[in-house]
């Protein structure tokens, strides 16, 4: 071993380096990168039109990312047995601010999503995604470690209390996703196959109850599978957009979209970067999200640690699957659906509930031991 690799073992930060997965590290400085430069592009018009300051979301966006960065350099330094924890404690605090919500929450758009603190506003629910994927891996791990724990009895009484709040708001897209973190670490922990049926079935039933329960679900359906039903303007927009971008863009700041979508700067940012930087952008924004959900899938191939394999899929799925949900509604290959774009839609409750679930990801993937070679 070299002077300087002991050097650097001997430190916190050293052996954190020596240990974090450097290229999932990067791609996520990327992406972050990239949403600050396409919320400088999208949110100026935004801003504009309600009689803001040009750069207010921006400069609001901006000013949070340094917070962003140092959460996620704070919580990738923790142990599995942190991050645990943190999910633990993070779960219960953010589940009960969910409840609060229902009580004390301003209705916006017919929704009790956010509470009012002094100089800003918290989604709470955004904090219950990561935090529920540790929480649920840690019982499904508990039941593997010890038999006869009802890890599976827990983590489904978990997942039902947090979907009843959500559906509670209503927050239908984010009962789906956490109904996706459930599912994938419920198979992942060895679900018997005759759960998988009752579970798909239960799946069916859940889409046809939202659909009968919820009249803005219904409408988004409805306008997506009969466009003659109903104002298709934002998503007829964000297809102009794309078809206007071609190959190369427009180039920056140079596009008409983000003028006239209400939601440019946060559901259809992604419209955006299509008209003013193009189909190849476009294509490697879709390849950085694969790129950073394969990459942290491929770390965990050799991990031993049933709740590592858990909580990390878990987490990965949750990034994934949000970037899917955002991509496809800009693209009209599903209903809309208010879901923002992972680290580049405007958001400080999102940027930062993402980036506690990425410093937990890129804890959870820290070698054991100093890699001599390669990554």
């Amino acid at each position: 071993m070299s002077a300087d690799v002991a050097v650097m073992e001997a430190s916190v930060v050293g052996r954190w380096w020596l240990t974090v997965d450097r290229w999932l590290l990067a791609a996520l400085a990327v992406l972050i990168g990239a949403g600050a430069v396409l919320i400088l592009a999208a949110s100026p018009p935004v801003a504009e039109r309600i009689g803001l300051d040009s750069f207010h979301f921006a400069r609001r966006q901006l000013a949070l990312i340094p917070l962003a960065l140092a959460v996620i350099f704070a919580v990738s330094l923790l142990s599995p047995k942190g991050v645990r924890r943190l999910g633990a404690i993070g779960f219960v605090v953010a589940l009960g601010l969910v409840a609060l919500t229902l009580a004390f929450g301003p209705e916006i758009k017919g929704a009790k999503r956010w509470l009012q603190l002094p100089g800003f506003s918290l989604q709470p629910s955004e904090f219950v995604k990561p935090c529920f994927a540790v929480v649920a891996a840690w019982m499904f791990a508990e039941r593997h470690r010890v038999p006869g724990f009802p890890g599976f009895a827990v983590a489904t009484l978990l997942y039902g209390a947090v979907v009843a709040l959500l559906l509670s708001q209503p927050d239908v897209g984010m009962a789906v996703v956490v109904s996706a973190i459930w599912g994938a670490q419920f198979f992942m922990a060895g679900l018997p196959l005759a759960w998988i049926v009752i579970l798909m079935a239960l799946g069916i039933g859940g889409a046809i109850g939202a659909y009968l329960m919820f009249p803005h679900v219904a409408q988004r359906v409805d306008l997506f599978l009969d466009p003659g039903k109903g104002d298709r303007y934002q998503v007829d927009r964000a297809m102009e957009a794309f078809q206007s971008g071609g190959l190369l863009g427009r180039g920056p700041g140079e596009g008409v979209v983000k003028q006239v979508l209400p939601d440019a700067h946060t559901d259809f940012i992604f419209a955006v970067a299509g008209e003013e930087f193009g189909l190849i952008v476009s294509l490697a924004l879709v390849g950085l999200f694969a790129f950073i959900v394969l990459r942290g899938m491929m770390r965990l191939v050799d991990t031993r640690d049933y709740f590592v394999l858990l909580a990390a899929a878990g987490l990965l799925v949750q990034f994934g699957l949000q970037a899917v949900i955002n991509i496809g509604v800009n693209l009209h290959l599903m209903p809309t659906k208010g879901m923002t774009l992972p680290f580049v839609s405007y958001g400080g409750s999102s940027l930062l509930a993402l980036a506690l679930g990425m410093g937990m990801v890129l804890a959870l993937t820290r070698r054991p031991k100093v890699q001599r070679r390669g990554a």
